[in-house]
């Protein structure tokens, strides 16, 4: 190996070279697929599609204060924003665990499709009764797929 060349070499001490190789010699090594430690760090799925509803949620909230002034809009927007995070939060650490999101989304599509059905108007309640449904939908495919209890 190259590096034990330069170890041992008359080189002066702190040489690029010498740096490079104690810094490749000293690096930790990764953890391969195979290894049973790497599967509880990497083996969890993260719920991506949730924190972005989350994420869409909360921000909606923040639109809805920075456009109108809202101040129940931004409230609403962070605590439902935050339930929803704390959801799939909750869903990435136990795919089986969905109630609070699940409970969330549901009451965001009856809010929000009750105030979209009254106003006909897409932004913001269309969009986020839309979405919302989505995720019910997402949700109730998923309780489906769990391993039925006796």
């Amino acid at each position: 190996m190259r590096c034990t060349r330069l170890r041992g070499s008359s080189a002066p001490q702190g040489t690029r070279a010498q740096n490079l190789c104690r810094l490749v010699q000293t690096r930790p090594r990764t953890r391969r697929a195979g290894d049973s430690r790497s599967s509880a760090v990497f083996g969890m799925a993260v719920d991506w599609l949730g924190f972005g509803y989350a994420a869409l949620v909360a921000s909606g909230g923040v639109i809805g204060y920075a456009k109108a002034g809202s101040v129940p809009s931004l409230a609403a927007g962070l605590f439902f924003g935050s339930l929803a995070g704390l959801g799939a939060y909750q869903v990435s650490q136990n795919p089986n665990n969905i109630w609070v999101s699940l409970i969330t989304s549901g009451a965001l599509t009856a809010i929000m499709g009750t105030r979209f059905y009254h106003s006909r108007k897409f932004m913001p309640a269309g969009l986020i009764a839309g979405v919302s449904l989505l995720m019910v939908g997402r949700l109730a495919l998923k309780m489906l797929e769990k391993p039925q209890e006796k």
